[in-house]
């Protein structure tokens, strides 16, 4: 008469059991993917630079290809590429700038320069100029960096000229696909080389009252990782770089602090993880910024990234 009950008392004992056991898989495979992310930031953003763990760019190729060199993150990749032996092309719009930026790696470093004066935000006609100023280069590295913004930072889409909205089309994205395009063959025929292609924390996350450009760099961040599958088998490396907020022109030259950093600061790390990391936030703390927007949910943040965005707007028309 006591069988049922017991066979009861056993069944459940079995049930908790086996919910304990899925207890400590999940909370070991918690435990270890923690354990892991922390040992990769270590890795990366600690012992890379001392123990020069990431890629020798000079093994690459004898030039490296900048876009939008003249400011900020762009400037900063000429100049530390040239400090690593590499003979640097500047692609800018603004042959004053070009002319500064090419004076101060002369200055800075011991190698060739060369200067191309190119708009991006025109269309496909403005390739065929580019690629017969590379023609013959050995080119082991291409930084895609190239961008544009807002005029002011935060718009909504209506409030942002139909205009500006598709040169920004061109200059994010076709620049990045047609450089690519242009400088790819070379170096699958060499089985060697580098493009690195500048995207933004905007395309981790899709970012209110920046739809354009969020978009934009969305797509340069799939770009990348679609590349880097075709084409790791041929010794080419893609890296797609996205950082957070960066002291520059394009950021109004926001305040320095513990999330915003220098170009020269940033660079300096980002390049530190080149053969370690396909997709980098470039920094620790932006680093560490991804990866609290990965674990959010994408419709809270959205909502208040939104209401932030909304503050920001209306605490800067204030003091205007």
């Amino acid at each position: 008469m006591d069988s049922a009950p017991a066979a009861a008392a056993g069944g459940v004992c079995v049930c908790t059991y086996v919910f304990a056991v899925i207890g400590v898989v999940c909370s070991a495979y918690v435990a270890l993917s923690c354990l892991r992310f922390v040992c990769r930031l270590v890795k990366v953003y600690a012992l890379s630079r001392p123990l020069h763990l990431y890629a020798d760019l000079s093994k690459m190729g004898s030039w490296a290809v900048v876009t939008g060199a003249t400011d900020g993150i762009g400037k900063q990749y000429a100049l530390q590429l040239a400090e690593q032996g590499l003979n640097i092309v500047l692609i800018g719009r603004s042959p004053e700038k070009l002319k500064a930026t090419e004076s101060e790696v002369r200055m800075r470093s011991n190698v060739q320069v060369k200067t191309v004066v190119v708009d991006y935000s025109g269309g496909r006609e403005i390739y065929d100029d580019v690629e017969r100023e590379l023609a013959g280069l050995e080119i082991g590295v291409l930084v895609n960096n190239v961008g544009m913004c807002y005029a002011w930072m935060f718009d909504e889409f209506l409030d942002v000229e139909r205009d500006l909205h598709l040169r920004m089309l061109n200059v994010n994205m076709m620049s990045c696909v047609a450089m690519t395009y242009i400088v790819l063959p070379q170096m699958v025929e060499r089985k060697r080389g580098l493009v690195i292609n500048i995207a933004s924390l905007a395309g981790v996350v899709p970012i209110p009252f920046m739809a354009t450009y969020s978009a934009t760099k969305a797509f340069v961040c799939f770009f990348s990782r679609i590349l880097e599958q075709e084409y790791e088998e041929k010794g080419i490396q893609f890296q797609v770089v996205t950082p957070g907020f960066v002291s520059t022109n394009m950021t109004s030259q926001i305040d320095v602090n513990a999330w915003c950093v220098t170009a020269e600061t940033y660079v300096r790390s980002a390049i530190a993880t080149v053969g370690l990391q396909s997709r980098t936030a470039g920094y620790l703390m932006h680093e560490l910024m991804v990866a609290g927007f990965q674990l959010s949910s994408e419709r809270a943040l959205c909502k208040e990234l939104k209401n932030e965005m909304i503050k920001f707007k209306a605490k800067h028309c204030k003091s205007e």
